[in-house]
């Protein structure tokens, strides 16, 4: 290739940039192509998105298409038109979509119907759940785009089950891990963000999903069960703007900040957040990626969900599925190291095999998925 290769990195929420750092970093190194930033803007308020940008050393997004809120249905439509536009006005040589955001199943449907190819990083994985928007999303774009990078052997194993080619499937590794091991040591450095807290037992708590938030009588058993372990344990519970919203329509926003040994804030920066995680007796959340970190971290999780599209976490990490009215009896008392060492390919190293792996792929011509 002589000319350089314009690849789109497309974020949209906070959990999207950490996936996508790593490979804008990597990428930026290649002299055969320029990676360009495209911000969808799902999550638009500078708590939930710019400081990730600045966490991460990301610049300001290439291509901003200013989204916002809305219903699912009003993001898929808005994105896709929009990005449709961008696409046509300047199409590169690949799209990359990460994770199971709206935007994500949006941008593929939008770069797939003008037959660019696109690249799915952290593709396969399952939770089997379709009341989850999140799996619909992973569906969707797994059953259309051209590369699928996958993160574990399972999810290798989900996309042969659903008739992917092995051509297209490609086992990288968690690129997420790429982000964590890159940051750890200014994470370490990092004063903590509650200094009362530091050097004592605590846990850190977040939730943020629609069949734990959104029902009024599970969002109740849910404050209950955050408040008596806080009795037991000091929680920090960052607030995602959802969950705030919910438990203030609730009445029960007021009750949860006067709970003692509970320390509620705004959504926290990835290196703030991580250096309450890394100094965190247990985590107790319906999150999806950090589920991932603790595990590399060997630190106790609960994940309050009937099922996880990240089963790994489960039968080789520390992570442990739970019911809502689990959480006030929780072990305060677990020890870390129960996995302290990467899985497979979660090493640091995801993004340096994506990038060879683009670079192969574009120099064949960019075939497109045939089945």
């Amino acid at each position: 290739m002589t000319k350089k290769q314009t690849i789109h990195l497309i974020g949209a929420a906070r959990p999207n940039f950490m996936k996508i750092a790593p490979l804008y970093h990597e990428l930026k190194r290649r002299s055969w192509c320029d990676p360009v930033l495209v911000h969808t803007g799902q999550h638009y308020d500078q708590g939930m998105s710019d400081v990730f940008f600045r966490d991460f050393g990301l610049p300001a997004p290439d291509l901003a298409l200013g989204i916002g809120g809305g219903t699912h249905g009003e993001q898929l439509g808005k994105v896709v038109m929009a990005y449709e536009k961008a696409l046509t006005d300047a199409p590169p040589a690949l799209v990359t979509v990460v994770g199971d955001v709206n935007a994500t199943a949006a941008c593929t449907l939008a770069a797939k119907k003008l037959n660019l190819p696109v690249a799915h990083v952290e593709a396969g994985l399952r939770s089997r759940d379709r009341t989850m928007p999140e799996e619909i999303n992973r569906l969707v774009t797994d059953s259309i785009c051209d590369l699928h990078l996958t993160p574990s052997q399972d999810a290798d194993e989900n996309l042969l089950a659903e008739g992917v080619p092995a051509s297209c499937i490609h086992f990288v590794g968690n690129i997420m891990i790429d982000s964590l091991v890159a940051m750890q040591p200014a994470i370490k450095a990092q004063p903590h963000p509650f200094p009362q807290l530091d050097g004592r037992r605590y846990g850190v708590a977040t939730f943020h999903r629609p069949a734990n938030v959104d029902d009024g009588a599970m969002l109740k058993v849910l404050v209950e069960g955050l408040t008596a372990l806080a009795a037991r344990l000091p929680l920090i519970l960052p607030l995602h703007p959802r969950t705030r919203a919910r438990l203030q329509a609730a009445g029960l926003l007021a009750g949860l900040e006067a709970t003692a040994g509970m320390t509620l804030c705004e959504p926290l920066g990835y290196t703030d957040f991580m250096r309450c995680v890394f100094g965190a007796a247990l985590v107790v959340t319906d999150s999806g990626g950090v589920q991932e970190e603790t595990t590399y971290l060997g630190i106790p999780c609960f994940t309050a969900r009937t099922s996880t599209e990240r089963p790994i976490t489960v039968t080789l990490g520390t992570n442990r599925l739970i019911a809502v009215a689990d959480i006030a009896g929780l072990p305060v008392d677990a020890a870390h190291g129960a996995q302290a060492k990467p899985l497979p390919l979660w090493d640091g190293k995801t993004a340096v095999r994506v990038a060879d792996l683009f670079e192969m792929y574009l120099s064949a011509g960019a075939p497109l998925r045939q089945g």
